[in-house]
């Protein structure tokens, strides 16, 4: 943050220091980690998501589990519900580490908004749990869904009724779209991101959340390359989550553009 100039972090992903590990971390490392990250952020906002693993993302000490087609798979807020004793333990480390502070979690893969509801129910457990043991409380909390499962865009009116902030994730939310994998360097070029269908998709998306004044930010890797990021910023977005690297060269996107002029360019296509 202190090297790039970036005001936040739009997506802190839990699951990297639970990759790098020879064992599952238990409720007190990982607060440690995670106050640690609140420490580093230094009231700039943070916004966690909880373990997303399965697909191409495995843990060395998690049960092998061979399938089909994983990235459609068992994985994320999937493998939470199913155990929740996991999602709990990681939950909890996350209220004890913002006390005092403001704590933004946001639940990934989420395809119906009665997994939203029960994800919330469990995270509900932890704050009562940590209000029972009399243990220092986040000054707000903020729940969000990483909108990554195109069936998410028809239950849009229950959905933002449900949630704080909502997160694009582009990656996954554009190989669903196309039914393409993206690790298949073979349909790389298959589809254009910024071809008329998913643009609709965005303009509808950005401007449903904006009537309802939900927040939405924009991540993966779409947000961080500049003629995207434009076409975003264009249609509605106003917060962007960017790989390191690529704050400065979206920041002077942001900064040079005319959004009215990009609008007009794309109105055609939309």
């Amino acid at each position: 943050l202190e090297a790039t100039g970036g005001d936040g972090v739009g997506l802190y992903r839990t699951e990297i220091p639970f990759m790098v590990r020879a064992e599952y971390p238990d409720v007190v490392q990982q607060t440690e980690l995670y106050a640690s990250i609140m420490d580093h952020a230094d009231g700039r906002p943070v916004t966690f998501r909880t373990l997303d693993v399965g697909g191409d993302k495995t843990l060395p000490y998690f049960p092998e589990y061979e399938e089909e087609n994983p990235a459609m798979g068992w994985r994320a807020i999937r493998i939470g519900l199913d155990r929740p004793a996991m999602l709990r333990m990681q939950l909890r480390a996350m209220i004890r580490a913002c006390a005092g502070r403001e704590f933004r979690v946001m639940f990934p893969l989420i395809a119906e908004v009665s997994e939203l509801d029960a994800a919330r129910h469990i995270l509900n457990i932890e704050l009562d749990r940590a209000s029972a043991e009399q243990r220092t409380l986040p000054t707000d909390v903020k729940v969000g869904v990483m909108l990554e499962v195109p069936s998410l865009l028809w239950q849009l009116d229950a959905l933002l009724k449900s949630v704080d902030f909502v997160s694009l994730g582009t990656n996954d939310m554009l190989q669903y779209f196309y039914a393409a994998d993206r690790n298949n360097p073979r349909l790389g070029q298959r589809y254009d991101v910024l071809s008329p269908a998913f643009l609709n998709a965005l303009l509808t998306l950005f401007d449903r959340c904006r009537a309802a004044r939900v927040p939405i930010c924009v991540c993966g890797e779409m947000a961080s390359r500049p003629i995207e990021a434009m076409a975003l910023i264009a249609l509605g977005a106003r917060t962007l989550s960017v790989t390191p690297q690529a704050v400065g060269s979206i920041k002077a996107v942001v900064r040079s553009m005319n959004a009215g002029r990009v609008r007009t360019f794309l109105a055609p296509l939309v």
